[in-house]
């Protein structure tokens, strides 16, 4: 939908920044339980051993950003920036017991922390574990702190078993206590580490080229929600050390149907209507140790972009157009480090 900047005053694009910024980061919904298509069996999966223990370092990365071109780069009433965070948490997984359908529950210690949150470009905390604490003593608190959850063969965090004592040891600050908090809420813990990409059981072996795929759904705030069709691929299985080490790739596009019927719960979103098109790119990858069942790396980033452009701008002129452009990037990055 084409919007005249006669109707469209700057104010009124400044607000829409000021909201857009205000509204936080990139969230999540909750992926449907429905089966993934997949021509392979389970021999991608997870395997547990009781008391085995590796370290992993975790990176999650949530930020939206406006940015202005044209005249509307010098107006000072247009302010746009960045908000976001970056967490990086290094933890040890100890399995401590298997049932019969291999699912596992795990005590995750949190051995290192960095935090940094920014708003509008102005960072509010930057936490660093392996320095002094200062104002930020609530996220100093949960160093050497564990909580328990469970997990099963397909990489799916199914239940969070014990969090009490690691949120018992949060007291300190106000801000960094409810930042402390929040790392221990169920859907963050389960998406930390949660590992997509694992195909369900089927008939047939997995063989290299073989494809699956699953959809999810992602709420942008007042950007409207978007559903993406995720296709995985098997890339290659190679051997190394004794080891068959498969590499799963992903790439996945908008579906339109899905997404659709999402916007019809939802109602017109006004901040969506806004902009003339978007351009989104989803994209991941998984190393999975299929001798010993463990991960090796995985990672998951999202990209999406919306545009305002002046429709009334010359296109036979040199000059810049006037524009708006609005980016949300969310990424998930997990690396066995021991």
């Amino acid at each position: 939908m084409m919007v005249s900047y006669k109707i469209l005053s700057r104010l009124a694009i400044a607000g829409t920044c000021l909201a857009l910024l205000a509204a936080g980061c990139t969230q999540v919904a909750k992926e449907p339980e429905v089966p993934i298509t997949t021509s392979g069996q389970p021999s991608l999966t997870l395997k547990f051993v009781p008391g085995e223990s590796a370290t992993y370092k975790v990176v999650t990365e949530g930020a939206r950003s406006v940015t202005f071109e044209g005249s509307l780069s010098k107006d000072p009433a247009l302010q746009g920036g960045q908000t976001g965070n970056r967490i990086e948490m290094t933890f040890t997984q100890e399995i401590e017991s298997i049932d019969d359908k291999g699912s596992a529950v795990a005590k995750i210690t949190i051995d290192q922390l960095k935090f940094h949150d920014t708003v509008k470009d102005d960072v509010v905390l930057d936490f660093d574990s392996s320095k002094p604490a200062g104002k930020v003593k609530a996220l100093a608190q949960l160093i050497g702190q564990s909580y328990k959850i469970e997990i099963n063969p397909l990489g799916r965090v199914t239940r969070i078993v014990d969090t009490t004592e690691a949120l018992a040891a949060v007291k300190a600050g106000p801000l960094a206590r409810q930042k402390a908090q929040a790392l221990l809420k169920p859907d963050t813990i389960k998406a930390r580490h949660t590992i997509s990409g694992i195909p369900a059981p089927a008939e047939k072996p997995v063989r290299a080229g073989d494809n699956w795929s699953k959809i999810e759904n992602i709420d942008f705030d007042l950007m409207g929600a978007k559903a993406y069709e995720k296709i995985y691929v098997l890339k290659k299985v190679s051997k190394k050390a004794g080891h068959r080490i498969a590499v799963i790739e992903m790439n996945a596009i908008p579906t339109s149907e899905t997404a659709q019927e999402l916007y019809k719960k939802e109602g017109a979103n006004l901040f969506a209507k806004l902009f003339d098109n978007s351009v989104d790119t989803y994209a991941g990858r998984l190393e999975l140790d299929m001798t010993t069942g463990e991960v090796r790396q995985y990672f998951e980033e999202l990209k999406s972009e919306w545009f305002m452009v002046d429709p009334a701008a010359d296109r036979s002129s040199d000059k810049q157009p006037d524009a708006m452009k609005m980016t949300a990037i969310r990424s998930h990055r997990l690396e066995r480090i021991d």
